[in-house]
């Protein structure tokens, strides 16, 4: 049931987690490592997070909960002793039969929510805890990357989110429904290649993937991916009919604002882009350089192709760049930094964005993007139609899930799109 070839096509089945008890067990010693600007209240962020759910199923979208598809997929003995073989060699053995005879329900929700020691004491994540929560789950953009039919699984770049991409390849390979073929996976590497630990160890987390075409796809070298996974990913689908045939490799400034690719450039429509002009933009301090891989050639190996817009230009995507923030630089930095250029597009020209972007939908505004609340949309107020062929930005309510720095963009999985024409 895959099927992703852009990041415009119209939408028709996507993967996402509400923000559960696993945000409420979040402690302050997570913060750092999980990059959360602050303690979520969990009570508002998943009132957001389905008021965002339910406007996707208005508009026709199907939205698969994935703690749903885990428990189905545990469900299944192959998928339940797969788990348990990685996941008891963390915990102490007096722990290992309170997993082995849970329910699939029970089973998840422990890998999600976590397991606190009894009689805890400290403030530390490691005296609280046997395994601990896993509060990043929701960003289900970054698990798994979605390329035409199959699926890479995720491999995350810090130990608070290892457990997701377990948690993915659980669902990808077990589940009924998903029947995920995998293209490449960054932790098996392929037959005679050895793989470095350390600094060096395999990391590629989806925020850093853009599908862009059938025959493109980006990805941003950053703080949570680096060239080792790229590499790896480039051997696995070179020559393969059913494979992209360039990747475009984004070097990202290290930086924590610029976390992953997508919190600087997202596709909004056939022709256009929301991008961070400081890092996408050519010619400005900080623009992230490209190099291209042909899969096709004899000896792939990068070239260097200047910015992002020019080499995708090059490859017939001639994107038009509209600056998140607009025009203002001060305005520019500070919506990067709420996800002003992380927007999902549910069809081409049609998004969701935070509402707290006001310089962002002002710029969209002026592109011809009608800007509509989705409140209005839930109560009727407003109608959007993903068939219409009308530029639209929808704004969603984001006071509070907005802490956690991730999108609309960064908290869902598009499964299935339509071709883009």
């Amino acid at each position: 049931m895959l099927h992703v070839t852009s990041e415009v096509g119209r939408l028709r089945t996507v993967l996402v987690h509400e923000p559960g008890g696993e945000v409420d067990e979040m402690v302050p010693a997570m913060m750092e490592e999980l990059l959360f600007d602050d303690i979520l209240f969990g009570e508002r962020a998943r009132e957001e997070h389905r008021r965002f759910r339910r406007l996707m199923q208005l508009l026709g979208v199907r939205v698969l909960e994935a703690r749903d598809l885990l428990v189905e997929s545990l469900r299944t003995r192959e998928a339940r002793e797969w788990v348990l073989s990685i996941i008891l060699s963390e915990l102490p053995p007096e722990r290992w039969a309170q997993l082995r005879h849970a329910s699939a329900e029970g089973l998840a929700a422990m890998l999600v929510t976590g397991i606190r020691r009894e009689d805890s004491e400290g403030v530390e994540v490691r005296d609280l805890y046997c395994m601990p929560p896993i509060p990043n789950w929701s960003f289900q953009r970054d698990p798994q990357v979605v390329i035409g039919s199959g699926v890479v699984p995720g491999a995350m770049a810090t130990p608070a989110r290892w457990r997701e991409g377990i948690l993915s390849r659980t669902i990808f390979q077990f589940h009924p429904e998903l029947d995920g073929r995998i293209l490449a996976d960054p932790l098996e590497p392929p037959s005679g290649r050895r793989l470095f630990l350390g600094l060096h160890r395999p990391r590629l987390e989806g925020g850093d993937v853009l599908v862009l075409s059938p025959e493109v796809i980006a990805v941003g070298i950053s703080e949570r991916t680096n060239l080792t996974a790229v590499e790896h990913l480039a051997q696995e689908l070179r020559g393969r009919e059913d494979a992209p045939r360039f990747i475009e490799i984004v070097h990202l400034p290290h930086r924590r604002a610029y976390m992953h690719l997508d919190t600087v450039v997202t596709p909004v429509d056939r022709d256009a882009v929301l991008v961070s002009p400081q890092v996408i933009l050519a010619g400005q301090g900080e623009t992230a350089e490209t190099f291209e891989i042909d899969l096709h050639a004899g000896a792939p190996a990068p070239q260097s192709r200047g910015d992002l817009l020019h080499a995708l230009a090059a490859r017939g995507l001639d994107l038009e760049p509209i600056p998140c923030g607009g025009s203002d630089i001060i305005a520019q930095q500070r919506e990067q930094w709420t996800d002003g250029a992380n927007a999902l597009a549910l069809a081409p020209g049609v998004i969701a964005l935070y509402d707290r972007n006001v310089r962002t939908a002002e710029e969209l505004d002026r592109r011809g993007f009608s800007i509509v609340t989705a409140r209005d949309v839930l109560l009727g107020r407003a109608e959007v139609d993903l068939d219409s062929g009308t530029r639209v930005c929808i704004l969603l309510e984001s006071f509070e899930i907005s802490r956690a720095r991730g999108g609309p963009h960064c908290l869902t999985h598009p499964l299935v799109r339509d071709d883009v024409d």
